[in-house]
């Protein structure tokens, strides 16, 4: 496995992790050599986001078309590490990396039942107006939300307002 740029040491960088959702890849989601389309991790990445988000509280304000706020996606890479098959079970991974004014960094890991990585990725969400399309910032509660979650993993930041 190479250098990935986001991570800079991977055992450091796993034990962040306080956060699972799990997957069963479909048949569906394979391709013709029989193996995960490189596309589905992004689909498996907005499923554990959603669910992060909501454990966090923030999916009910942002779903509500009378709030102000919603959540976009600014960019999204996924490092393939490992092949990954039809009816396996893997757990997806999600952490805050770095909190910004307006903007996480979210980080996930794809972990098979044996605990091993099959890819990594990382992205930044921009918290938006849907009425101007401008950057909104966090709220106080949502960075407290944030930080109780990079508690978890020390090396993650939080920047202060």
């Amino acid at each position: 496995m190479g250098k990935i740029g986001y991570i800079n040491d991977m055992k450091k960088w796993m034990e962040g992790f306080s956060f699972s959702y799990p997957i069963k890849v479909r048949f569906s989601e394979t391709d013709m050599f029989g193996h995960l389309n490189n596309t589905v991790p992004f689909t498996y990445f907005e499923q554990a986001r959603i669910e992060y988000f909501k454990s966090l509280g923030f999916m009910q304000d942002w779903v509500d078309t009378r709030k102000e706020t919603i959540p976009v996606v600014a960019d999204l890479q996924c490092d393939y590490l490992q092949q990954v098959f039809f009816d396996e079970n893997i757990h997806i991974m999600v952490k805050a990396e770095k909190v910004g004014s307006s903007s996480v960094d979210i980080h996930y890991a794809g972990m098979r039942e044996d605990g091993n990585p099959c890819f990594t990725g990382r992205g930044t969400v921009v918290q938006i107006s849907r009425h101007t399309g401008k950057s909104v910032p966090w709220t106080d509660e949502m960075k407290e939300l944030f930080q109780k979650s990079v508690h978890k993993h020390p090396q993650a930041n939080v920047e202060k307002a």
